[in-house]
């Protein structure tokens, strides 16, 4: 029943939005003779157009307060279910997409930052939340999945590496589950304080702590370090090892063309309307256009550095490889150097140590999920 709610609202907002982009569209073009003798340019129409336009914004509105009126009472008693693994997708990607949006308007679609386990979440905050846990170990492997995704896609072409890793290792396997339109900055302090709740319960003293992230899971990682090291959580303390698997840490193309394209379409009257639908891409895929971790307006100058005493490892996949001589390409979203936070400017390094860096050939971006040699890798330095 909340999927439905969230569902109508998300309706009307896009029939808005539509409604305002066309009538944008409409004012510029009625409105180039009066620019041209140096008016300013308006967004809205006058007259039948005009009255037209703001009918169809007010039907919407009262159409979806109307759904909304009649299922908010039923939420409560609608039979609440897990969620199917499709479910658990789609929303995933609608957050990863207009998350910061949901969230903003309340929308019941919208994820909150929550620990999971064995595709449950934990209670963390509750007094007996440790008893959710199947089997805790003194050994913690926190995952951290990337944008548009969830805690049940770590499986990939039934290769899971936190459960592998838990089988022959004896970690117990913890997933972060978030929402990857809010920015990272934000997400990394919903997980600081997340880590922080599930080590002062853990039930056994820890003997091993690390934290595996995928794509963005790993800037999402190292923001709540960040985020411990400015407040001195002691969570940050026990960490041993964090992992980043095709982490953008000085981002990726594909979001800088993004925002160029943006920039391009506001160059005319006739498609300065257009630019907001570059508006529509959330505030955790603008912070992928340079590796954004805080919430500084501008990409800092130098990388915040890793906290001292972790050891930090970094895999990159190409989808080249390095016979006849060819430089290796990336994974297709995410170039070899920025994954392994190499920089030309040494003070924008992350500093990871060579020998705790590889680079993955002949795989993509989500191959770093089910790949044997990333596993090989992992199993070896997380022994």
């Amino acid at each position: 029943m909340e999927d439905l709610r969230g569902i109508a609202q998300l309706l009307v907002q896009a029939v808005t939005a539509t409604t305002d982009l066309a009538e944008n569209v409409h004012a510029n073009v009625l409105g180039l003779p009066a620019r041209l003798l140096g008016a300013e340019p308006t967004t809205r129409t006058r007259g039948i157009a005009g009255f037209a336009y703001s009918a169809v914004r007010g039907g919407a509105s009262l159409l979806g307060s109307a759904v909304d009126g009649v299922l908010a009472p039923l939420a409560d008693r609608w039979p609440q279910g897990a969620g199917s693994a499709r479910r658990d997708a789609l929303l995933a990607a609608l957050n990863g997409v207009l998350g910061d949006q949901l969230a903003t308007t309340g929308n019941p679609l919208a994820l909150a930052a929550s620990l999971r386990h064995a595709g449950q979440a934990l209670p963390i905050g509750e007094p007996q939340w440790p008893s959710a846990l199947s089997s805790p170990s003194p050994r913690l492997l926190v995952q951290v999945h990337g944008l548009c995704m969830n805690d049940r896609q770590w499986r990939r072409n039934g290769h899971d590496h936190g459960e592998q890793l838990a089988k022959a290792l004896g970690y117990t396997a913890i997933h972060l589950h978030y929402n990857s339109g809010l920015s990272i900055a934000s997400n990394g302090r919903a997980f600081s304080a997340l880590l922080q709740q599930l080590l002062e319960g853990w039930p056994l003293p820890l003997e091993r702590f690390a934290i595996l992230g995928h794509s963005m899971g790993g800037l999402v990682t190292r923001a709540a370090m960040h985020e411990a090291t400015q407040r001195a959580q002691p969570w940050v303390r026990q960490l041993d090892q964090v992992v980043f698997l095709g982490t953008p840490h000085h981002g990726a193309p594909l979001e800088r063309a993004g925002h160029l394209l943006q920039q391009t379409l506001g160059l005319t009257p006739w498609t300065a309307p257009f630019v907001r639908l570059g508006d529509l891409r959330c505030a955790g895929i603008r912070d992928l256009r340079h590796g954004a971790i805080s919430d500084a307006p501008a990409p800092p100058r130098a990388a915040i550095p890793l906290p001292a005493g972790v050891r930090a490892y970094a895999v990159a996949g190409s989808r080249s490889s390095t016979r006849g001589g060819r430089a290796l390409r990336g994974d297709g979203l995410v170039p070899v150097s920025s994954a392994l936070g190499e920089h030309r400017d040494p003070r924008r390094r992350l500093a990871i140590a060579p020998s705790r860096q590889r680079v993955v050939e002949g795989t993509g971006h989500l191959d770093l999920l089910d790949s044997q040699e990333v596993y090989r890798h992992l199993r070896r330095w997380l022994a």
